[in-house]
């Protein structure tokens, strides 16, 4: 599993990186980043969840395996 951040609906809550600072950073202007290019490691399948149902752009998405980030 992956996530992404679409730059072009993010505003910079910074929900994605209070919810799963493991996953998520943010840039210098606040707006969320992906770490470790965006791989989810095993036991961050939750958080990243957690990411997406709360960012109000619905900026953050979740990929399976095969899919392109």
């Amino acid at each position: 599993m992956k996530v992404r951040i679409d730059t072009g609906r993010c505003q910079g809550h910074g929900r994605c990186y209070d919810l799963a600072p493991e996953l998520f950073g943010e840039d210098e202007e606040g707006y969320g980043t992906v770490l470790d290019g965006g791989v989810v490691p095993p036991g961050g399948e939750n958080g990243a969840r957690r990411a997406v149902a709360n960012c109000p752009e619905r900026a953050v998405d979740v990929l399976k395996e095969g899919q392109e980030g």
